[in-house]
């Protein structure tokens, strides 16, 4: 079985090649992804399946540093487009009140926070952070995401990276994943860039896709979110770029756009 591992933007990216259709990519069987930039959902896996004649497309896993780095896996028999599978062998999940530390029930937003036998024992010679993030053999993670019925990892976004817009909690990722559903978007990152009466205001890097480079306007897209998101989320500023910058894995550096 062929197999191949991919960030999101690369399947994006090879879709749009020019001449793609004509391309004999039927030897790949099995494709896991990570969602960096954009998401593995249903539409790019379906495009993703028909492109290559039947190869699966889905999230490979969650993890962290602190952690073994794959602390869920995508069962191939039950995939869940839009979450990151189920906890692998021997690691317990759970979703807390981001104040209270409470356990909250399936559905519900809150911290994520991992145990399992691969937890680092603490950051080198930094008591206090090793403190506050693992507390009882727990990973606090500080990401936010929820569990669903049947044990379905779904992550939502970085606390770091919370944009707090009048009084509410908006997520990049959730912008992101609006806005790629506009046809002219190939990527995209959002930020939060200070904003007198809302406190934060939401701001769009852009990637077009190549054939409507020239076409549209930044404008025309603020418009246009404007009629699709709510008004505390969508983008007040919008920016198209080349290209986002990301590391050599393709995670987006949200960081390095906030300093531009």
């Amino acid at each position: 079985m062929n197999k191949l591992y991919t960030v999101a933007p690369m399947n994006a990216a090879i879709l749009q090649y020019p001449g793609i259709e004509n391309r004999d990519l039927t030897s790949l069987e099995l494709n896991f992804a990570t969602s960096f930039g954009m998401q593995v959902d249903e539409e790019l896996a379906n495009a993703w399946e028909k492109v290559t004649d039947g190869c699966l497309l889905f999230e490979a896993s969650y993890g962290l540093s602190e952690t073994h780095t794959c602390d869920t896996i995508m069962p191939i028999d039950k995939v869940k487009h839009g979450s990151c599978g189920i906890a692998t062998y021997d690691t317990e999940i759970r979703i807390v009140d981001m104040e209270t530390g409470a356990d909250l029930p399936p559905g519900e937003q809150g911290e994520i926070v991992v145990k399992n036998p691969g937890v680092f024992k603490g950051y080198l010679n930094r008591p206090e952070d090793t403190a506050e993030t693992l507390r009882d053999g727990w990973v606090f993670t500080g990401d936010i995401g929820m569990l669903d019925e049947d044990g379905y990892l779904y992550f939502n976004g970085r606390l770091k990276e919370m944009i707090k817009s009048s009084g509410f909690s908006v997520f990049p990722e959730d912008v992101e994943a609006l806005l790629s559903e506009h046809e002219a978007i190939s990527q995209v990152a959002v930020i939060g860039i200070p904003d007198e009466v809302r406190g934060e205001s939401v701001k769009a890097f852009i990637v077009l896709k190549q054939e409507y480079k020239g076409k549209i306007s930044e404008d025309e897209i603020i418009a246009w979110s404007k009629e699709t998101m709510a008004a505390y989320k969508y983008p007040r500023e919008v920016e198209f770029l080349d290209s986002l910058p990301a590391t050599s894995s393709g995670k987006v550096l949200r960081r390095l756009l906030k300093e531009n």
